[in-house]
Parts: structure tokens; sequence; C-alpha cells
């Protein structure tokens, strides 16, 4: 079976930092591999907040998280301070992708990839929608 790749993005559109809590580790001691995806949410929450946005009003779209690829690279312990680098790329139609660089500050070590795909999505309607052109151009290079 092949492994997933996720290629890292050549530039980053944000960045923050999250310290590892107690409820991210699991009994193994370390990064639990389902708190990664949580970072991600909230690291992506940030990334919206940043701009002047929400979830459910981004330009006029919301978001549905349609598809998710994790690739661990490290273990993270408890209290660890996360970087977590934030790009925008692949834009089509009616979504885009974002990848989440996430590195470990006190060891430069990476701890994973992680690349969701976010579709734009009319929420009163109940409807997929076209990306809305001031994000296309936003995050345009």
């Amino acid at each position: 079976m092949a492994r997933i790749k996720l290629s890292v993005p050549e530039k980053s559109h944000f960045s923050t930092s999250i310290r590892l809590r107690i409820s991210d580790i699991n009994y193994g001691g370390h990064l639990g591999n389902d708190a990664v995806l949580s970072i991600a949410h909230e690291a992506r929450m940030q990334f919206l907040a940043h701009y002047g946005w929400k979830e459910l009003d981004v330009e006029g779209a919301g978001l549905i998280q349609s598809d998710t690829g994790i690739v661990y690279k490290s273990e993270g312990y408890y209290a660890d301070e996360v970087q977590i680098d934030i790009s925008i790329y692949d834009m089509h139609r009616c979504g885009f992708d974002m990848f989440y660089l996430m590195k470990n500050l006190s060891t430069g070590k990476v701890l994973a990839h992680v690349k969701t795909g976010m579709i734009t999505y009319d929420y009163h309607n109940a409807k997929v929608m076209p990306l809305p052109e001031s994000f296309r151009q936003k995050f345009s290079d």
C-alpha cells in the first residue's frame, strides 16, 4: 500500500503556535493522532479570524471540509510549543486546499504535514457555491 505524500508549499499565508495540552497526549505519552486534526482545526480558526472571517462566512461563503490527509513525521509531548504554518493552494471553482506544517519550536522537528480540502458552501441554500473571487485574489501568487 502506497503511503500518503504531501508536498510542502513554498509560501505560507499565516503562522500561529499552540502549546500541546494534556488532552492532546495519548496512552503512549506522545501527541495523539486524533489531536493532530484538532490542532489543525484550531489553527484554521485562528487563520480565519486573522483575516476577519468565520467558517460560515469567508467573503460570503461558508466552508465545509471535504477531505483530510495527515503524514506524521515525529512525536510531540505535553507542553511542547507547536508552530503551525498555513498555506492556501490548489484553488478551484468551488474550493481550495489548506496545508498545515506543524513544527516543534524547541527541537525544530516537523511533527506533521496536514492537508484539508475545503469546499465553499452556501448554507442558506444548502449547496456548493463558487469560490469568492476576492478570496482567490488574496491568495494567488
